[in-house]
């Protein structure tokens, strides 16, 4: 009996709209009580969004508020920050 190859889970980029493998994006991730934050494991408890590991798609997602309207709250300024910082080690600020 052949071996079935394991589902990629999917997921879409809030900046692109693009479906990606979930493995190669970002979480961020609303609790019931709580701030948004990064979600490094991807599996807090909570309402979650994706972005794509590029500046381009999340610069967009902040511009359109894509984030904001996904998570159906604010997002803080040092979330982006500390995405971004996640994405491009080298914009340590």
């Amino acid at each position: 009996m052949p071996v079935k190859p394991r589902k990629i889970p999917m997921r879409m980029c809030v900046g692109c709209r693009e479906m990606k493998p979930k493995a190669t994006l970002l979480r961020v991730v609303k609790p019931q009580e709580g701030e948004a934050h990064i979600d490094r494991t991807g599996k807090s408890p909570g309402r979650g969004a994706y972005v794509c590991d590029s500046i381009e798609c999340l610069k967009k997602a902040r511009k359109t508020r894509a984030l904001e309207r996904a998570l159906e709250c604010a997002i803080a300024p040092e979330v982006f920050d500390a995405l971004e910082a996640q994405i491009d080690p080298e914009a340590e600020s």
